[in-house]
């Protein structure tokens, strides 16, 4: 698939293709981001990079050691990534589009996207007032047993939300509620399951849907079983992804 450059959002988390992303921007090089695609007219798409960051900070460090909160913060597109920002990014990402972007009175935006392809992160430009990033977009393929796996991680899911959420209390999702599309399912699981970013960026980069449906159904089984020697947990809501802020 063909290359190509768009404007880059580091984050602290995983998007993964078909789920929403809420943002709040305060800033200055992600505002500049947003005004730039609130420009674009009306029938182009506000596609943006994310990525989620190996080492580095959302939000530019106002100086080494203890942060001093009447300093100047740092400023650069490449601020909190160091030298070579493609060293503090991890290397397969996801495109959004930006739904909505709205700026709000003290110059903040709010923004809702929502991620579409995955993509491999070829080179990071910081020349900018913010990153820029060659991207080549992954086609997602089925793999081997796609469909059979997707069956087993519809149940193995179940169990682990119901122990998540208590056996007494009602699941916020039920098998019932689950695609059938095994690339889709995976997607929406890798999002939902309580896991850390580098166990979420392993699942996004798997090579294909059955790949990921394998893994996922390993992490479920063992995360279930975990829980399920644990005392009651309260209900979680695994179907809502908190704001992230820039």
């Amino acid at each position: 698939m063909t290359a190509a450059r768009l404007p880059l959002f580091p984050l602290n988390t995983v998007l993964f293709p078909g789920l929403v992303l809420p943002l709040n921007i305060f800033e200055q090089r992600y505002r500049a981001l947003m005004r730039d695609l609130a420009a674009l007219p009306s029938d182009e798409p506000r596609n943006f990079a994310v990525v989620a960051i190996r080492d580095g900070r959302e939000v530019a460090p106002t100086a080494p050691g203890l942060p001093d909160p009447t300093a100047e913060p740092e400023l650069g597109a490449a601020a909190g990534f160091g030298d070579d920002p493609m060293r503090a990014l991890h290397t397969v990402g996801c495109i959004a589009d930006a739904a909505t972007i709205r700026e709000q009175e003290d110059g903040t935006y709010e923004a809702v996207a929502t991620g579409t392809t995955r993509f491999k992160l070829l080179s990071v430009d910081a020349s900018g007032p913010y990153l820029t990033a060659e991207v080549e977009p992954l086609e997602e393929s089925a793999g081997d047993g796609a469909g059979a796996l997707a069956s087993g991680v519809i149940r193995a899911f179940r169990t682990y939300q119901k122990r998540l959420a208590g056996a007494r209390e009602r699941s916020v999702a039920t098998s019932q509620d689950l695609p059938d599309e095994p690339s889709v399912l995976s997607y929406l699981v890798a999002a939902a399951a309580v896991l850390d970013v580098p166990a979420k960026q392993r699942l996004l980069q798997a090579p294909d849907t059955a790949s990921r449906l394998a893994e996922e159904l390993k992490l479920l089984r063992a995360e279930a079983a975990v829980i399920g020697k644990l005392p009651s947990l309260p209900m979680v809501d695994l179907t809502r992804r908190p704001t992230s802020p820039n």
